[in-house]
């Protein structure tokens, strides 16, 4: 069983930027980029806390995550936001997203759905509720999926965390497409993205190297390297 230890990101100017993993048997104890450094919390084998330092401005965030029957049923962010999931029969979550305002009352931003299939998160689809009165705004995202290792599976409890999109999926995501559609006074006006990867593998078909077309989640990086 391989473990990701650390991470390459080149960017197109050619920066790069290494992330590090540590862990304790396969338990994630700490993740550290440049941006940012996360420590995580075990409690019964699931992950119980994440705290991240922004490195750039000094600032600690704390998520808290409660499970019922090992299943991830809230996300609390104290003073940020906490989002509340309800898992379906038919295996889809369904979801909703508060946010914290600054007279401490929760403001509902967004309710949506997830969906799983073969252990790899396939789609979010929601409705945002913060929108003005007659508009209606919904945002989805859907992943396509090659048939290799996701370098981060193995982690204990890792693919519970249903904020981490496509990372807890058991495979690696070669096309994310991207859809937002707005209805106004009866206009509809949609925009679809679509962004790809591509992999190279190693013997044991773990990914070594992704190559991005400009990626949701790369930040402008589109080379990034696995090391085990």
């Amino acid at each position: 069983m391989k473990l990701l230890k650390k991470v390459v990101a080149t960017s197109a100017d050619g920066t790069s930027a290494t992330t590090l993993f540590t862990y304790n048997g396969n338990k994630i104890v700490s993740i550290d980029g440049v941006q940012k450094h996360v420590d995580f919390t075990y409690t019964d084998g699931l992950i119980s806390k994440t705290v991240t330092l922004n490195k750039t401005n000094q600032l600690l965030e704390t998520v808290e995550y409660t499970y019922v029957a090992g299943e991830l049923i809230r996300i609390k962010s104290p003073n940020n936001y906490i989002i509340n999931y309800i898992h379906n029969s038919d295996e889809t979550v369904s979801y909703e997203k508060l946010t914290i305002n600054s007279g401490n009352q929760e403001v509902k931003m967004y309710h949506g759905i997830l969906y799983f299939q073969n252990e790899n998160f396939i789609k979010d689809e929601r409705i945002l509720d913060n929108t003005a009165v007659g508009v209606t705004s919904s945002y989805s995202i859907s992943f396509d999926y090659d048939s290799k290792h996701n370098p981060l599976f193995n982690v204990l409890g890792y693919k519970k965390l249903l904020d981490y999109n496509e990372t807890i999926s058991s495979n690696n995501s070669l096309i994310n497409t991207v859809i937002i559609s707005t209805t106004k006074d009866e206009q509809i006006s949609s925009s679809a993205k679509f962004y790809k990867n591509s992999f190279a593998y190693d013997l044991e078909n773990y990914p070594t190297e992704q190559v991005s077309e400009t990626s949701i989640s790369t930040n402008g990086y589109l080379k990034t390297q696995y090391f085990y």
